[in-house]
């Protein structure tokens, strides 16, 4: 039996870079994955499932990456009941300090129908491949897919097989999002009463958000008995997403009063990987986001002020810095020093090396002198653009547009393509459209622009634009995003971007085979 201390301790099992990265439009470059399981990692999320290895060899390299890179995550791949699948993912994440092989197989009577198994065919394959994944990797984890719409008899005998097969987690998903909360805590209940060696395996719970419980569905399981939390970084995940990181770190830490369960997680960290992924993703958080969402923190209501100015807890529950943002916003300008910036930066949760603070020193001046204020979301913005990597075949050099009321707008812009400077004039229906004209007349293309949105980081008329644009093209997509107080010389750095990123993916090879997970 494991002590009160262990009993109390809830895993945060991370899915962003395969199940959130399933999301349509989500995909991420190769050092973008690594650097958002490093983030992860420093974070203090106990599993990160990196991968489905078996889909691509891209897929199969990231997970093997990051399995050497990780210093304390256990680093979990994802594999079908299958033996192919299995060594596959095995040969990926046997680089890990602390591996694990996590198998799946939909166990519901619309999942058994689609392989066209009965019980007893399902039931011995269950056997079969997880006996399998425990032969190579001491750590396994099962999960019978649509769980939730499964027969309870049928899922306490496949559990119970699987647990004698040597799974050492039972993840119980609701793949599509269709129980509530009281369900949630039922199943793991009478699972941990009926199942035979319950109580020698850690149970798992991983919610969709299709009717928006997902987060209120994993906490109910916790209630019950589960010890580890599927989740993804803003929720992101198959259709309506999956149950938010930061929203139960947050819940666990902020009701310890009725839910005295302890995580390991660094939620300082919280507010700067939400900005990471939703940048890498293209997928921008939405403003009224528990946690995260830029208005989570703010007060326009004369009462809530006058309220906030007396004691913040009148009207928050949980002190903006808990999850990385700065109690004081402004304090850079023009005048502002490398070990200010270095300080400030620090705080934001960014150790630079010397030759990293010289450079970003250089754009931040830069910014300075253009804005007469300077936020600390216009500092994270300025971390996080997506500057041109040396292996970028499209840099952009120089950009004029003329616009207003009398058309058409024009753009004259100079790009480097593989290190030599091209320059065009462009006309088009507005400056944006002008200048996206512009790049494809040097740079010919298919793609579709599959998305194009602008928010402003900070307030006020010198704000930063940050824009994010997402390209389709022959089923690769490219996303790029980038800042700039020019919301046109933005647009321009996030279309070239974008359309770097879907060069480098045009180049990769091509998956093995289509290969969908819903877990």
């Amino acid at each position: 039996m494991t002590d009160k201390t262990e009993q109390d301790r809830v895993l945060i099992f991370d899915t962003t870079l395969r199940d959130g990265e399933q999301s349509p439009g989500a995909t991420m470059t190769h050092d973008e994955k690594l650097e958002i399981a490093s983030m992860l990692d420093e974070m203090g999320v106990d599993i990160i499932e990196a991968g489905f290895p078996i889909a691509s060899e891209g897929d199969f390299e990231a997970v093997r990456d990051i399995a050497k890179l990780a210093r304390t995550s256990v680093i979990c791949g994802l594999s079908r009941a299958n033996f192919k699948d299995i060594d596959r993912n095995w040969e990926a994440v046997k680089h890990a300090r602390r591996p694990r092989i996590h198998t799946f197989i939909g166990t519901s009577p619309l999942h058994r129908a689609i392989p066209n198994l009965t019980q007893d065919e399902m039931a011995q394959l269950i056997h079969e491949t997880v006996t399998h994944a425990r032969n190579l990797c001491d750590d396994v984890q099962w999960s019978p897919m649509d769980a939730t719409r499964t027969e309870h008899d049928y899922l306490c005998r496949v559990v119970e097989i699987a647990i004698k097969a040597g799974a050492t987690t039972i993840n119980i998903p609701d793949t599509v999002g269709y129980t509530a909360p009281r369900e949630s805590a039922d199943l793991i209940r009478m699972l941990i009463e009926k199942v035979p060696g319950a109580d020698e395996i850690i149970f798992a719970t991983h919610c969709h958000n299709d009717l928006g419980m997902a987060t209120a569905n994993s906490l109910a399981a916790v209630e019950a008995g589960a010890r580890q939390i599927e989740c993804t970084i803003n929720g992101l995940g198959e259709r309506a997403g999956n149950t938010a990181l930061e929203e139960v770190v947050m819940a666990l830490k902020v009701r310890n009063d009725i839910m005295p369960y302890q995580t390991g997680i660094d939620t300082r960290r919280i507010m700067n990987i939400s900005r990471r992924v939703a940048q890498v993703s293209g997928f921008a958080v939405q403003y009224n986001k528990a946690i995260v969402g830029k208005n989570a923190f703010a007060h326009e209501s004369g009462i809530h002020q006058d309220g906030m100015l007396k004691n913040p807890l009148n009207f928050e529950i949980m002190r903006p810095e808990d999850v990385g943002l700065a109690e004081t916003n402004l304090v850079m300008g023009k005048h502002s020093g490398r070990a200010a910036l270095r300080a400030k930066l620090r705080d934001l949760g960014y150790e630079l090396a010397d030759n990293q603070l010289a450079d970003v020193f250089v754009r931040f001046k830069a910014l300075a002198d253009r804005k007469k204020e300077v936020y600390d979301d216009d500092l994270v913005a300025l971390m996080q653009d997506q500057t041109s990597p040396e292996d970028d075949r499209i840099v952009l050099k120089s950009l004029k547009v003329v616009c207003g009321t009398e058309g058409p707008q024009t753009a004259d812009m100079t790009l480097a393509i593989d290190g030599r400077e091209q320059s065009v004039h462009a006309t088009g229906d507005g400056p944006v459209d002008a200048t996206f004209n512009a790049v494809k007349s040097l740079v010919p293309h298919n793609a579709r622009l599959a998305l194009y949105q602008v928010h402003a980081v900070t307030e006020g008329t010198d704000a930063q634009a940050t824009v994010s644009v997402r390209m389709e093209e022959d089923g690769y997509i490219g996303t790029g995003q980038a800042s700039d107080t020019d919301t046109v010389v933005a647009s321009a750095k996030a279309y070239v971007n974008a359309l770097n990123r879907l060069v480098q993916r045009r180049k990769k090879t091509k998956p093995e085979a289509e290969v969908k997970s819903a877990s």
